[in-house]
């Protein structure tokens, strides 16, 4: 007996949906949002259990304490929702849509062994934000009175005392508060960053994944708690994809008439770009990867290809791109292979 069941996740309150394989309604039930009494909901509804959600702030709680209770889970995005909404509609269309197997992208929820690394690269992703703003609005309150900023010299103790001298008293006043929120971040940030580092050296792949070009301690741990295991993909297409570096082809009216009246394709150009659906995360780490390669390594064989491509025509930018391809393809063999970065290798066999 098939049971498929959908949750309209909200701050306080949860609205279960539950229907049979024909679409036939069984019930549905008002809960608080709370993990036990979920599961003895879960635990109520006899049969195999299909469950559905949305991605959303709490899925990935929802994720962990419910997929032990049922035989399947599914962590779908969001969709754009028209016409009539309530929550009772809402949990109902999500276990239709699993019922008919009507949902188009599925959001991966496990964490591994990596879920202590995922909470840790999550704070510090975001107090890097944080750390970022505030730096951006020194620079702007110092510009707000005529004083050209250039460079990082500005938040140090030395440039910092130039740039106070030069704004009138009134605003120095409440410039050196800025400093001092800057100060007190930059303070977190550096034990974020050493709780991070501490955590991922306790996962023997990320040092193999270590000694690719580019790849330092933390974005191996901003990387190993996303992908979690690289058998998710079966090629280096796929993960392109997922990473948002694979290229989509779109075109239209493909087929023309010959002289003879055969079907035959159009040589129209396709257009081209890269995949919208992706994981933003990911594409930061790679492209990234390549912007050191290109900037620091330029003895490592990688950055000779970016310079062959460059001095061949093609645009930096482009040239970047199929760098960042490059290393994510090499990232994930090596992952799979368990085995460290082998230059001449991996140039030969992952070649975009």
């Amino acid at each position: 007996m098939e049971r498929y069941i959908g949750i309209d996740v909200h701050a306080k309150s949860c609205t279960v949906a539950v229907v049979d394989p024909k679409g036939k309604r069984v019930g549905h039930h008002v809960l608080e949002t709370n993990g036990k009494a979920l599961i003895g909901c879960l635990r109520s509804i006899a049969g195999t259990c299909h469950l559905c959600i949305e991605e959303g702030t709490q899925s990935a709680w929802l994720y962990e304490i419910l997929s032990p209770h049922v035989d399947d889970m599914t962590v779908m995005r969001v969709t754009e929702s028209r016409g009539q909404k309530s929550d009772e509609r809402d949990a109902f269309a999500l276990a239709n849509r699993l019922r008919l197997g009507n949902i188009e992208s599925r959001v991966y929820k496990d964490h591994g062994p990596y879920r202590k690394l995922r909470e840790l690269a999550r704070a510090h992703l975001m107090i890097v934000g944080d750390s970022v703003r505030v730096q951006n609005r020194i620079k702007a309150f110092v510009r707000s009175r005529g004083v050209i900023v250039e460079g990082g010299a500005i938040y140090g103790q030395k440039g910092r005392e130039a740039y106070l001298k030069k704004v009138p008293e009134g605003t120095r006043v409440a410039l050196s508060t800025m400093y001092s929120e800057h100060d007190s971040i930059a303070e977190i940030r550096a034990q974020a960053e050493a709780n991070l580092v501490a955590e991922v050296r306790r996962h023997r792949i990320s040092r193999v994944l270590q000694t690719c070009p580019g790849i330092g301690p933390i974005r191996a741990a901003q990387l190993l708690p996303v992908v979690v295991t690289p058998h998710r993909f079966r090629t280096k297409r796929q993960f392109w994809s997922y990473c948002g570096l694979g290229v989509v082809m779109r075109s239209s009216a493909d087929w023309i008439r010959d002289a003879s009246g055969k079907w035959q394709r159009s040589r129209v150009p396709s257009t081209r770009g890269l995949s919208e659906s992706h994981n933003h995360q990911l594409k930061a780490i790679f492209k990234g990867a390549a912007t050191t390669v290109v900037t620091g390594l330029h003895e490592d064989p990688l950055y000779a290809d970016y310079k062959r491509m460059v001095d061949a025509g093609t645009k930096p930018n482009l040239a970047k791109l199929t760098l960042a391809r490059k290393i994510a393809a090499i990232v994930l063999t090596m992952w799979k292979n368990e085995e460290v970065y082998a230059p001449e290798k991996y140039r030969k066999e992952l070649s975009a």
